[in-house]
């Protein structure tokens, strides 16, 4: 194309009210609970299936959108594997097009077979292991090392404020070409949007302007194709079909969350339970073949979240003995499973060399488990390493509070004071 006639990028419009602090009022959302797995443990004790929300046994902040609905919750690993991986019996869309449907649209979280798995299988071209493996040099070691070049001097670090709470956002930035001065004005949208959850309409008027700014960006790498996620996005075809554009902006307007929040939440709980238990620490860093297992215990851990949702779609089903009606809304506690203790030894602690027989559900199971799993895993490995290599003797600050993992459905801790050097 010439360039005189070129597409001009698309611009992101802020918030009308510019005061308006997303990031301040995330927490409503998610809950300030301590610790959650108390109550979590107990209720799976007493039994597999209770009546009511998961979300009211920690908050009263109301959930707008799902609260009206018929609640169950589901506890432990075999119940929980079983709710994830039959989706002819509970089904998404109906669960969630009260909350992601609301936020983000047509995304392939809310959809059901057939629908599912034909939008699915051209997504996950975008996200095969080889692919994703590639963007490791390309993508996410420049945004680790702009970060950690800020700090790596000084001896301490909040690695929250510092580096976790922005270098997966910054990896999404990256795939979409985002303009450095754009990217603040993003990120508060991109949180901003899934705050309809608890009735604030910077939730509806933050969705319309990521869906305007995307739709603009697919048109551009349309006219001039680019090697990204978003060209692949905008032009991949899958037994002569491509995605339909409200299907990518809905994809698009998740992946900020799905890509960048969930990734830094395991990031920063992942370096809770490393720098809470020292001699671990150590040997990672003496022996990096750990690293997979590491990232799946802090998964298993403490699993980025902590509960979904499904919706119960046939008369006379049962979990364990215990009836379910049809139209109930399942809330699938992953939790509860990746802390079975029929499962796992000693669940509660974190502990790198644990045996890993029984895979953790973080990533769910069944026909939605995570498309972007492999990616995570990159990202993290990439920043534990990074980490390891460029932060000597580093540990916990003596004289900082340590850090306070929160919530009770997305968790995460406000801060991680270390020293290194």
């Amino acid at each position: 194309m010439n360039v005189a006639t070129a597409l001009p990028p698309p611009r992101l419009e802020d918030l009308a009210d510019k005061s308006f602090n997303p990031f301040a009022l995330e927490r409503l959302s998610h809950g300030d609970a301590d610790d959650p797995y108390p109550t979590i443990h107990q209720l799976a004790a007493q039994a597999t299936v209770h009546k009511g929300s998961y979300r009211n046994l920690f908050t009263t902040v109301p959930y707008v959108q799902m609260g009206p609905l018929d609640h169950y919750m589901v506890f432990g690993y075999e119940a929980v594997t079983r709710v994830l991986t039959e989706p002819e019996t509970f089904t998404n869309h109906e669960a969630f097009k009260h909350n992601l449907g609301v936020s983000f649209g047509l995304s392939v979280s809310t959809m059901d077979a057939p629908l599912h798995s034909r939008y699915r299988n051209i997504f996950q071209k975008a996200f095969l292991p080889n692919i994703v493996a590639k963007w490791g040099e390309s993508v996410v070691d420049p945004v680790v090392d702009e970060l950690m070049g800020k700090f790596e001097t000084t001896g301490e670090a909040d690695l929250v404020e510092q580096f976790t709470h922005h270098y997966p956002f910054g990896v999404v930035y990256r795939q979409l070409g985002l303009e450095p001065d754009q990217a603040p004005i993003f990120h508060k949208l991109a949180i901003a949007q899934v705050q309809s959850a608890i009735g604030l309409p910077q939730g509806a008027e933050a969705s319309s302007k990521l869906g305007r700014f995307f739709q603009g960006l697919l048109d551009l790498r349309r006219a001039e194709p680019r090697d990204d996620l978003i060209t692949h996005l905008a032009t991949v075809e899958a037994d002569g079909e491509r995605l339909p554009d409200e299907v990518v902006i809905s994809f698009l307007r998740q992946l900020m969350n799905t890509g960048g929040d969930t990734t830094y939440r395991g990031t920063s709980v992942l370096l809770v339970g490393l720098l809470s238990n020292p001699d671990q620490l150590a040997a990672l860093a003496a022996d990096r073949s750990l690293i997979p297992q590491t990232i799946d215990e802090g998964l298993r851990w403490e699993p980025p979240v902590l509960s979904t949702w499904r919706y119960v779609s046939k008369d006379g089903v049962e979990i364990d003995g215990y009836p379910v009606p049809k139209g109930a809304t399942m809330n699938v506690n992953i939790g509860s499973a990746n802390r079975d203790p029929s499962k796992f030894k000693d669940p509660d602690a974190f502990d790198i060399f644990r045996d890993r027989k029984v895979r953790h559900l973080a990533f769910a199971s069944g026909p939605h488990v995570c498309i972007g799993q492999h990616l995570a895993r990159v990202e993290m490995t990439r920043a534990l390493n990074a980490l390891l290599d460029r932060l000597p003797n580093l540990r916990l600050d003596p004289d900082k509070p340590a850090p306070d993992i929160r919530g009770h459905h997305l968790r995460v801790p406000d801060h991680i004071y270390v020293r290194f050097g």
